[in-house]
């Protein structure tokens, strides 16, 4: 009977980071049928069926992305890889693309990404990328997925060639009058008719593939911001994707999904009223702890880096142009107000602080219209915030979620685009605590590299990775920086009960590191190695030898 009693596992030999502020620390914790159930201090440990010593490691909660897009990573590992510094320069963009039009069937795709004009010194020409692969249909994406570069054998194929802009989006042209290739927003939804809907097996492997390398990275739970349409969506029926990976034992990770507003409708309700939904009716909550759906989606503007965010002021390199907003006027308040009177989080992508203002606005006219207690409505990246724009986000339960690895990865553009005079109210961190905000972390993968702990170290060291400082003032401490890697972007999904600390009654999801990453020096801290991935009390990624790892042990099967 006391036998019976006894915890499935014991792990031992670490300094536990719990990011519980009752216990911050702990030498030992006990897990039972992938639960924590007890943790402590010193030799008064409880006798374990099975115990696991870690070699003086430390361990921290799963780290938890509050904002990555799974699909679009796992298709950018197939394509050719133009981030920098793999690509330098536009001739070694343009080499790329002939090489792999080298090896490629003509007639067919060739896919590349993560392009950065601001690093390569402009956008790619038509009339090079016709040049070295004239017999294929080209798309190159730009690293801020706002953007993608065609060439002409894709602009004749489609008939861009008279194609007004759509509202917000951009088809750019050349003086003559013909498209340059590169389309801007929404425009690149005109592709659709060559390039979607994704396959239902192609985004398995794609989601797959992606899982493998998170499990690799710490991270134990994501959320999947926008699916079934918009900018990020691959396929109307992308939910049927991870329903299948789960199915099939590929998904790894803890997944919340967000659908795109483009794809809810209103319907009908028993009480007379109507509910912004999909389907069914389903709404944000629905589902398990290891595939649920999450907030609704929403695009008001563009991106910064692509000059193409919605700003008050032009950028410091364009001083005409003041970006574009996503929705026609008035839409933007309708959809939010219907998605929360119909019960829903809402996650609004916002960027630019004319952007971020008229999202705030919106949700305060919403909630002053229906007062809703704990909603956690979302501005996804709020990446220009003015004080006045924290405070009443504040004031109204916002939680704004900005990416820390933009500072190290794109900070030198976004220097450049907005000038030194507005950067100090660029991708803010500590402000945002000192407001009384629960600060989650994220990445936008595959925006920039998602490794959290790249991520971690650019919200604590807020410095371009070309060694520019970045708003020094609102860097975060190491302790902060992983709350918000761990509890906050579980508080950010209403997943803070299960996830996000470590303390009895929680999952036992794990990430064991081979360095402390609240004493090492601060500019050590991307250089810490994750050596195991731990779900449930099951290594779904193990560097060390102790967990027989088990992928299928560590996935989220359908029972």
């Amino acid at each position: 009977m006391v036998d019976a009693l006894r915890p499935d596992l014991l792990l031992t030999d670490a300094a536990f980071l719990t990011v519980d502020p009752r216990r911050p620390r702990a030498d030992w914790i006990a897990v039972h049928q992938g639960k924590i159930v007890a943790l402590g201090d010193g030799d008064d440990r409880p006798p374990a069926r099975r115990t696991v010593r870690l070699g003086g490691a430390t361990v921290v909660p799963g780290f938890h992305d509050a904002h990555n897009h799974t699909v679009m990573y796992g298709k950018s590992l197939t394509g050719i890889e133009l981030r920098y510094p793999e690509v330098r320069t536009l001739d070694d963009l343009y080499d790329a693309v002939g090489a792999a039009a080298r090896q490629t069937p003509e007639g067919s795709w060739i896919f590349g990404d993560n392009y950065d004009q601001n690093k390569l010194g402009g956008h790619p020409s038509l009339e090079a990328l016709d040049r070295v692969a004239p017999d294929h249909l080209v798309r190159l994406g730009h690293n801020s997925r706002h953007m993608c570069f065609v060439n002409s054998r894709v602009i004749d194929e489609l008939r861009l060639h008279d194609v007004p802009d759509p509202t917000g989006g951009r088809v750019d042209r050349l003086p003559s009058g013909r498209p340059s290739g590169l389309l801007q927003e929404s425009a690149m939804e005109l592709l659709r008719p060559l390039t979607w809907p994704t396959p239902v097996d192609t985004m398995v492997d794609y989601i797959a593939a992606a899982h493998e390398q998170y499990v690799r990275e710490g991270l134990t739970a994501v959320q999947e911001a926008g699916i079934g349409g918009g900018l990020a969506g691959a396929s109307p029926i992308e939910a049927v994707a991870y329903q299948e990976a789960r199915r099939r034992g590929l998904l790894r990770v803890r997944t919340t999904l967000m659908p795109a507003y483009a794809g809810a409708q209103s319907l009908p309700g028993a009480t007379g009223d109507d509910a912004y939904g999909f389907g069914l009716g389903l709404l944000t909550g629905f589902g398990d702890a290891w595939l649920r759906l999450g907030p609704l989606k929403v695009f008001s503007d563009g991106s910064l880096i692509g000059r193409s965010a919605a700003m008050n002021d032009g950028f410091a390199d364009d001083p005409c142009n003041h970006g574009l907003l996503a929705l026609a006027e008035g839409e933007l308040d309708r959809i939010i107000m219907d998605a929360h009177r119909g019960g829903w989080q809402i996650a609004t992508h916002a960027i630019g602080d004319r952007a971020v203002d008229q999202v705030v606005q919106a949700y305060a006219a919403a909630l002053a219209a229906v007062p809703r207690a704990d909603h956690r409505h979302r501005i996804e990246h709020a990446g220009i915030a003015s004080d006045a724009a924290v405070a009443r986000m504040a004031i109204l339960g916002l939680i704004p979620n900005p990416q820390g690895r933009f500072i190290g990865e794109l900070g030198d553009g976004m220097i450049t685009a907005l000038g030194p005079g507005r950067v100090p109210q660029c991708y803010r961190g500590r402000s945002l605590l000192d407001a009384g905000i629960e600060l989650p972390g994220s990445s936008d993968r595959p925006v920039v590299d998602g490794a959290p702990l790249y991520g971690i170290h650019d919200m604590v060291n807020r410095r371009t990775d070309s060694g520019q400082e970045f708003a020094p003032h609102e860097a975060l401490t190491p302790e902060q920086a992983l709350r918000a890697y761990t509890y906050g972007s579980a508080h950010a999904a209403f997943l803070e009960g299960q996830l996000g600390s470590l303390e009895p009654g929680k999952l036992a999801d794990l990430t064991v590191l081979s360095d402390d990453l609240t004493t090492v020096a601060p500019e050590r801290i991307r250089d810490i190695e994750v050596l195991a991935t731990v779900i449930e009390g099951h290594a779904a990624f193990d560097a060390t030898g102790r967990w027989d790892v088990d992928p299928a042990d560590a996935a989220g099967r359908e029972a």
